[in-house]
């Protein structure tokens, strides 16, 4: 299957389309339509992905229809977890936010390539490490996150079945990150 990743644009038309997608996969997913506390950077996309610089929102589209089939951002890490308080700071730290693959394209490598364009954007902007939060009770989330290098910090263990996790980026330079980065907003194939 051929798709094509591209960042986020300040078009208004991509913009609706990527919010409609995204609460579409929540929708499915959780069972629950917008909530300010939790969807306020879906709302705002300039605020939160177009507009800072070490910020993006990635969109996987089908080349043949345009149609959005996967999402995945990343932004300074800018959450309030007591349990974190002066580990991580929105210089340092990258948190990833909003991969969802609609489920007919699952199974494909796509997250997986998702995540490693945010692994290169993260280390091309200086991150040093790249932080989550997933949810045991969501099908292979944990696994995967595992499956691409994160460790869990923190098992709440609460009704949300919370898992906090984090990936350190290595400190040398990767060979091509700034050139993979680039080259994989370009065309994809799965196989």
């Amino acid at each position: 299957m051929n798709f094509k990743i591209i960042q986020l644009s300040d078009n208004i038309c991509e913009k609706t389309r990527t919010q409609e997608f995204l609460f579409k996969q929540i929708k499915k997913e959780y069972g629950y339509g917008y909530v300010p506390e939790y969807h306020k950077d879906i709302i705002n996309l300039n605020e939160y992905y177009i507009n800072p610089r070490k910020n993006n929102l990635f969109l996987a589209k089908n080349p043949e229809n345009d149609e959005i089939i996967a999402t995945i951002a990343v932004r300074g890490y800018d959450k309030k977890f007591k349990e974190f308080e002066g580990l991580y700071n929105k210089e340092d730290t990258a948190s990833i936010w909003r991969l969802y693959v609609d489920e007919k394209y699952r199974r494909l490598g796509l997250a997986t390539k998702l995540f490693k364009m945010v692994e290169s954007f993260s280390y091309a902007n200086s991150y040093k490490e790249i932080y989550l939060h997933t949810h045991k009770n969501l099908n292979g989330g944990l696994n995967f996150w595992k499956k691409m290098g994160f460790e869990t910090t923190v098992d709440t263990n609460n009704d949300l079945q919370t898992v906090h996790m984090i990936k350190k980026l290595p400190k040398f330079k990767l060979n091509n990150v700034q050139s993979g980065y680039n080259l994989a907003i370009e065309s994809l194939t799965l196989f």
